[in-house]
C-alpha cells in the first residue's frame, strides 16, 4: 500500500475510577480517528500510566508499586487494543506499557496491533536517567523492523530517536516510516526528541511520526507533567515541506493530528532528490579521521 492516512495522538493523561472509563476513552479516540479515514493510529510513550489511577493513591504515588499493580490489567489492555483494531479496521501502535519480565525486571514496550491481533512489539533500547536511576526500568536489546500491510515500520521509543544508528539499521532493513511514541515533561525534553526525529527523517529520507503525552496529571508520580506536540516529519527536499514538518499539533489541546502519506515518495526522493542523504550515509565511514 503506497498511500496511507495516519493519525498521531497528542494524548492527555486521565484519572479513572474504574476500567470501563478507560475503555470508553480509548474507544472514543480510536473511533474518532477511524471516522476520519485513518488507517494507522499512533499513541504515545507511557500513556498507559493513567491506569495506575485505578489502584488508589498508595499505588499511584509509588513508582515501584504502580509498575507491579499495572500487570494485573495488562492482559485486558492488550485485548482492548486488539479488539479496537479489528472493530475499526485499523492498525494501532498502543501507548507503551511497562511489562514485567521473568527475571523480575520491566521493559518499556510498544505493541503494534492489527485486525488479527498483535503484529509485533519493540522494547525501548536506551533508557533515560529517570528510568535507570529512579524507576528501574531496564533496556531491551533487539532492534526490530516490523512487516505490516502498510509496509515495513520501525519504532523508536522517545529517547531512542536521539541515537542515529538505531534508526539507520531499521531503515537499512527496509523501514520507510519510523513511529516515535514519546513522553517528556519539559519543552527542552520535547525539543530533544523533536530534533532527533527531524534528524532521522533528514538523514534517512523517511517519514517520522512523533506522538507525545500531553497536559498535567499532578496525581501521578510518573507522568505528572507532559509537554509536547504531535508532529509528522519528512525529508527536506523536492516535494516535501521546506522545513521538514508536514503537520504539527496545537499547543494547548489533546487531539489527533492527521496526514496523508505516500510511501512511494520516499523511494522517489532517495532516487531523484536534490541530495542523497540516505545513499551517501556510508561515505562517512570511508573518511579519514582526525590525527
Amino acid at each position: 500500500m503506497s498511500k496511507v492516512k495516519v493519525a498521531v495522538s497528542q494524548y492527555d493523561i486521565s484519572f479513572f475510577g474504574q476500567w470501563s472509563e478507560f475503555e470508553d476513552k480509548l474507544t472514543q479516540w480510536v473511533n474518532q480517528a477511524a471516522q476520519q479515514g485513518a488507517k494507522l493510529l499512533v499513541f504515545p510513550e507511557y500513556g498507559s500510566m493513567e491506569l495506575a489511577s485505578l489502584f488508589g493513591e498508595e499505588v499511584y504515588k509509588d513508582l515501584s508499586k504502580q509498575l507491579h499493580s499495572m500487570q494485573s490489567v495488562y492482559a485486558e489492555y492488550h485485548a482492548l487494543y486488539s479488539q479496537l483494531a479489528k472493530q475499526f479496521d485499523v492498525m494501532i501502535l498502543a501507548s507503551t506499557f511497562p511489562v514485567l519480565q521473568d527475571d523480575g525486571s520491566f521493559r518499556n514496550r510498544a505493541n503494534l496491533f492489527g485486525i488479527d491481533g498483535l503484529i509485533d512489539y519493540q522494547d525501548k533500547l536506551i533508557m533515560t536517567r529517570f528510568e535507570n536511576e529512579q524507576w528501574l526500568i531496564k533496556a531491551g536489546n533487539e532492534i526490530k523492523v516490523i512487516d505490516t500491510d502498510l509496509g515495513r515500520l520501525a519504532i523508536n521509543i522517545c529517547y531512542d530517536s536521539e541515537f542515529p544508528l538505531i534508526a539507520r539499521q531499521q531503515v537499512a532493513a527496509g523501514a520507510d516510516m519510523i513511529l516515535v511514541p514519546s513522553c517528556t515533561d519539559t519543552e527542552a525534553g520535547f525539543h530533544r526528541v523533536r530534533i532527533g526525529c527531524q534528524a532521522r527523517a533528514l538523514e534517512n529520507q523517511c517519514y517520522v511520526l512523533q506522538s507525545p503525552t500531553f497536559g498535567q496529571a499532578l496525581w501521578s508520580e510518573a507522568v505528572d507533567v507532559n509537554t509536547g506536540r504531535a508532529s509528522i516529519y519528512t525529508p527536506v527536499d523536492y516535494g516535501f515541506p521546506d522545513n521538514g514538518i508536514l503537520a504539527e499539533g496545537e499547543l494547548d489541546t489533546a487531539q489527533w493530528l492527521y496526514a496523508d502519506l505516500d510511501i512511494a515518495e520516499i523511494s522517489r526522493v532517495r532516487a531523484q532528490g536534490q541530495v542523497f542523504n540516505y545513499r551517501d550515509w556510508p561515505l562517512q565511514t570511508s573518511l579519514n579521521g582526525p590525527n
